[in-house]
């Protein structure tokens, strides 16, 4: 089953352009389809950092940075409840 999928003028002339790169490189005659299959399957395999590039401003932090992080922290031995951070936020 195929189905039309619409896209701007753009992403149809980069589309041509990686056919055209494929066939140039490979010497194989790929169709716009299987360039985008093979596409989607990429995003797939890296879906982690596929869907982290939609998002606005920075990143989650990587394992180290988060171990960078917490070795800056410090426990006061004070335990704190919400109404206490409450209080101290708005009074």
């Amino acid at each position: 089953m195929s189905t039309a999928v619409k896209m701007d003028e753009d992403a149809k002339s980069k589309l041509e352009e990686l056919q055209a790169e494929i066939r140039l490189k490979t010497g194989k005659k790929v169709t716009q389809q299987e360039v985008l299959s093979t596409l989607i399957q990429s995003a797939v395999d890296s879906r982690a950092e596929f869907v982290d590039s939609f998002r606005d401003g920075t990143t989650a932090l990587n394992e180290t940075e988060l171990e960078e992080f917490n070795q800056g922290t410090i426990a006061s031995g004070v335990e704190t409840s919400e109404d206490d951070i409450d209080d101290v936020l708005y009074g």
